[in-house]
């Protein structure tokens, strides 16, 4: 996949082509090992660790590579290799102040000369144009051996946000890159140092001359294990069904279950189904669904039925509300109001109220049972619901070329959310080239996402608060329940906590029995 289909904003950087594909591809369990190793399963190699790369294991990376800053519970932004950081001139300009006494694993010094070759790698660059600190950059100035400015030709939103992601800001040592600037090997700032790797596992040592809290284990190897009731983690760097956690929770082991950030919704395209143009229609869809019996179908009571487009979880979630609760009587009821009558299938001017649902079980996991309970739902409300399957590929095509009626979207998730996926999903002007549209509206919605995404500061929450209003009053979309991230490991590692976003590998705070 092309650096290209990362492309993101306006307004923020994200990319579920990419996520989707990386979710599919790197699944990870924690398993017993030898004394003082622990065992990581991925399902393929990790792949070019270059910082500045697109594809290898996003996890793997995060071992050995590190940011500016870091995302933290609820968005808050931590410091890593910068200690303190100001932005002034209304976001035009970035003050860091970086952290001292901090080497490469190569014992090379990070300071601000180390920063600045990093930054320039990237930034103001047109491969990485999809972030807004790099499409916006203007120049960069280092201060002292410790102090860095950074101007930008506009203000960046979420600057400090774009900056803790694990690709491509994290650093690379100036020496791991041949005379013409090629990559050669991974080194980086983090707590891990890769001895070996190859086709069948990537093992890892501690590096001992880490500025942080160093692990407590000596050795972690990420071997290559295709078998998914064996690789076992969150839901883009490890996706596990409910019925493999209950298969390894037999099986002796421990079963973590997060709420997680990422949402999945229902997207309604009227542009092909005129009868989707009446707000009528598809609020009676919408509370035709019940989001209750999803999460016990298919999560087995683990997801949490959807009443936002984002979870509590994210910063600038806006006004948290229950979830629809399922009402086929005034679904029905609103169905007769719009001139749609008759049973078992409604009709309007002899046309009957046929939808189709398109679904993909490779993009989005489970879809093709969801799309079953509803189907059954919609029946019992006077609506033919046609389910119609299709690969990953034909999926991303048929929502880019909106050959759907009802389709299911995931948001990005932390870090890239809200931004991310309002203006990747909802903005008419971003071209999105990977899975189309959630919903548009240039006339309405556009002015309130431009809007939301050029504000600072306090006037940042009001703003994007009347994004979510307005899909709210006009049942734009139907949330139906935040996905949660399922995790298992062995009885042997003791301290577990799943990790802030779905991008990081959580082996802190991690102590192996004897």
């Amino acid at each position: 996949m092309s650096v290209k289909r990362r492309t993101f904003l306006q307004g923020a950087a994200g990319a579920i082509g990419l996520a989707m594909a990386q979710g599919a591809l790197s699944k990870i369990v924690y398993a017993q090992g030898a004394a003082g190793t622990l065992r990581v399963a991925i399902a393929k190699p990790a792949g070019n660790l270059d910082p500045q790369s697109h594809y290898a294991i996003w996890a793997i990376q995060d071992l050995m590579f590190e940011p500016l800053v870091k995302y933290g519970k609820g968005g808050q932004i931590e410091p890593c290799l910068a200690t303190d950081w100001k932005i002034e001139d209304g976001g035009k300009t970035l003050h860091l102040t970086l952290r001292e006494g901090v080497t490469f694993q190569d014992g090379t010094k990070f300071d601000a000369a180390a920063c600045k070759w990093n930054l320039e790698r990237w930034m103001g660059i047109d491969q990485f144009s999809w972030m807004n600190c790099s499409k916006h950059f203007q120049s960069l100035e280092v201060i002292d051996d410790y102090h860095i400015t950074v101007h930008f030709k506009e203000p960046v939103l979420a600057l400090m946000q774009e900056l803790s992601y694990t690709r491509p800001t994290r650093f690379l040592s100036p020496k791991s890159v041949d005379a013409d600037g090629k990559f050669k090997e991974p080194v980086g700032t983090g707590p891990w140092v890769q001895i070996s790797a190859d086709d069948t596992q990537s093992v890892f040592e501690h590096y001992d001359g880490y500025w942080g809290d160093k692990p407590t284990y000596e050795r972690l190897e990420a071997k290559v294990i295709p078998d998914p009731r064996s690789r076992v983690g969150g839901f883009w760097i490890a996706p596990l069904t409910p019925e493999e956690a209950q298969q390894l929770e037999a099986a002796g082991f421990n079963v973590v279950v997060d709420p997680g950030n990422v949402t999945l919704v229902m997207a309604f395209n009227p542009d092909r189904a005129e009868t989707l143009k009446d707000p009528q229609v598809r609020k009676a869809v919408s509370i035709g669904i019940d989001r209750a019996a999803i999460s016990k179908v298919l999560y087995h009571g683990y997801a949490k039925p959807a009443g936002n487009m984002f979870s509590a979880a994210l910063p600038y979630a806006g006004k948290q509300f229950d979830a629809p609760v399922r009402d086929a009587a005034a679904a029905s009821a609103l169905l007769e109001q719009s001139g749609w009558t008759g049973s078992p299938i409604r009709s309007k001017k002899g046309k009957p109220l046929t939808l189709e649902l398109v679904v993909s079980p490779d993009a989005v996991p489970g879809s093709r049972v969801i799309a079953e309970v509803i189907q059954s739902e919609m029946k019992e409300i006077g609506i033919d619901l046609v389910i119609r399957s299709v690969d990953h590929a034909s999926k991303h095509t048929d929502m880019l070329e909106q050959k759907y009626d009802l389709g299911f979207f995931l948001t990005y998730g932390a870090p890239y959310d809200p931004f991310g996926s309002l203006v990747a999903l909802c903005l008419s002007t971003f071209k999105n080239d990977v899975e189309g549209k959630l919903v548009t509206d240039p006339v309405n919605l556009d002015p309130l996402i431009n809007a939301a995404t050029a504000s600072t500061g306090d006037q940042i929450q009001p703003t994007i608060q009347k994004v979510y209003d307005w899909l709210r009053d006009n049942d734009a979309i139907a949330p139906l329940v935040y996905v949660p991230s399922i995790w298992a490991h062995s009885k042997r590692v003791q301290g577990f906590t799943s990790p802030v976003t779905e991008y990081d590998m959580p082996y802190e705070n991690i102590v192996l029995a004897e």
